[in-house]
């Protein structure tokens, strides 16, 4: 019996070690195509617009600092968009995970009437496309006053259908309600549960939200472009596409690229140092204990 098991162990080792080595290359493979867009994206960003316009070249050049001179001291404002960009995302990642997780926990922790037919209505709101709403969305930013402002892009965030629906999922995962009726029977009001128990339990999907937030958000040219209209209130998308916009006398491709590379620098440290808890939170999420 015992040789009849070692036998067939053996028999499965090379099977196995095969799989394993396929798995390999096919990730391999993946990160490859994943990432030789940026290894593109890049090195053309090194060369001139003559040297692009002579075709691709796998390996660098020596005009990275003048393009980025040329855009920086171009007409574009690309610092004060940096800037720009910088604070939308900010302020819109911290508002998004706060108050969904809020809403989340209400709906997690508290038994009342209408409980299930507002979550319904929560994910029902998730399917709405952003376009529906953008005629309807700008009207209302111009009756208000609030053209040229970062407020119309920072305050609907506080309504995130998608993180609200995660929160929720994370929660019944992770947050027994046994621990909640525990801090209400110590005299803890409900404000100071939230924000002392909870808020450190969700801390890996706050973390994992918070970045497909700033994201998002860094990348947002649609509605953005229907709000701000002066130079010094656009965000880097809306810069992008008027750089690539120019007339064919000013058009420097090998500007665009540099301000494309320049624009995603900030999100791939961000992603190259939170990328444990990403995975971490997504996988903790996913799993219903």
């Amino acid at each position: 019996m015992t040789a009849a098991k070692n036998t067939s162990n053996s028999a499965m080792k090379p099977e196995s070690h095969g799989r394993r080595i396929l798995a390999y290359v096919v990730l391999i493979f993946l990160t490859v195509l994943c990432l030789i867009w940026f290894y593109i994206l890049f090195i053309n960003a090194t060369r001139s617009n003559g040297d692009l316009s002579r075709g691709f070249r796998a390996y660098p050049s020596n005009h990275l600092g003048e393009n980025l001179y040329n855009l920086f001291h171009g007409t574009l404002p690309v610092g004060r968009g940096m800037l720009n960009s910088l604070f939308v995302a900010l302020a819109t990642a911290a508002l998004t995970t706060y108050f969904s997780t809020m809403t989340a926990y209400a709906i997690h922790a508290y038994r009342f009437k209408g409980r299930h037919a507002i979550f319904t209505f929560i994910l029902a709101v998730m399917m709405i496309p952003t376009q529906v709403t953008a005629l309807g969305f700008q009207q209302l930013v111009r009756n208000m006053g609030l053209e040229n402002s970062f407020i119309p892009l920072i305050l609907p965030s506080v309504a995130a259908p998608v993180v609200f629906f995660y929160m929720k999922q994370y929660m019944d995962s992770n947050l027994p309600k046994e621990l909640l009726e525990s801090a209400r029977i110590d005299g803890a009001g409900e404000f100071r549960i939230f924000n002392k128990i909870v808020i450190p339990i969700m801390k890996p999907a706050i973390a994992v939200q918070a970045i497909f937030a700033f994201v998002s958000s860094w990348n947002n040219y649609f509605i953005p472009s229907l709000i701000l209209h002066k130079d010094n209130m656009k965000t880097l998308p809306i810069l992008i596409a008027q750089l690539r916009a120019a007339d064919w006398l000013k058009f420097d491709m090998g500007q665009v690229y540099a301000m494309i590379a320049f624009s995603i620098l900030p999100v791939i440290i961000v992603y190259l140092i939170l990328s444990k808890q990403i995975v971490g939170g997504v996988t903790a999420g996913s799993v219903k204990g």
